[in-house]
This record gives structure tokens, sequence and C-alpha cells, in this order.
């Protein structure tokens, strides 16, 4: 693969609506979420109370503000970091090195699922012969009585 005709994949996770909600609320800053938390309370009280609850947990209710929290600006970065540099070389460089990490995440997966199989089958194995064991036993003690 040349520099020049190398294409990067852009790799984004959807986020779920509650994601994007909390992301939303975070670039509104403190009064956003306070808002809502007042809503809850007068729509349906336990998800004031639950909003609430996550609001002190996240640390989004004593917090100076909570417009960039260090979790959304994590996922931001993390996106970017998917964008092309503009740098057709690099970007070739960072294909390859995805496209061959990918690789190695679907050899180190078969792998596993190859030792849980293993796994399964040697339980297996040692469940029949329990069985077989119980049941030649179960056959002597018939023999013995008979």
């Amino acid at each position: 693969m040349t520099p020049a005709t190398a294409t990067v994949q852009t790799y984004e996770r959807p986020m779920g609506w509650l994601a994007k909600a909390e992301a939303w609320l975070d670039d509104k800053g403190k009064g956003a979420w306070i808002a809502v938390m007042i809503l809850g309370f007068v729509f349906f009280w336990p998800v004031g109370l639950a909003l609430l609850a996550y609001m002190i947990w996240s640390k989004r209710m004593f917090s100076k503000s909570c417009r960039r929290s260090e979790r959304h600006a994590m996922r931001r970065s993390g996106y970017a970091a998917m964008k092309s540099s503009g740098n057709t070389a690099f970007d070739a460089y960072k294909a390859d090195t995805l496209q061959r990490l990918e690789q190695e995440q679907e050899a180190f997966e078969a792998f596993l699922q190859r030792l849980r199989d293993a796994k399964d089958k040697a339980e297996f194995d040692q469940f029949m012969e329990d069985r077989a064991r119980r049941a030649e036993r179960e056959d002597e003690v018939d023999r013995e009585d008979a």
C-alpha cells in the first residue's frame, strides 16, 4: 500500500442517547443539570432523585464547572485520534498499524475461543467419565445384590 493510495478509516463508536444527553448537559453547564434535576422532581420525583444522586456521585454538583468533564474530553480526544492528520505517509502508517492490531485482536480472540472450547471439552469428558464410573458402580452393586 502506498501512501498516496492509503485510506484511513474512522472508527467512531456510536453514543447512546444517555451519553449524548450527558454530553449535551455538560456543554451547557451546571445550570442545565440543575434545571433537568428540578424538572425531574416536578414530573416524577424518582427521576429527580436519581439525577441528584448522579450529580453528587459524578462530582458535578460541587465542582466549579461541569462544562468539560474529564470523561467527556477523553471521549472527544479518542475520536480526534481517528481523524486524518493531513500527512499521507503518517495516515498510511496509522492505517496499517490499526489493521495489524485488529488482526492481532482477532487472532487473540480466536485463541481464547479455542481455550474455552478445550475447557468445555475437558469438562464434558470428565462428566462422561464420572457418569460411566457411576454406572459401573451401580452395576456392581446390582450384581452383588442379585
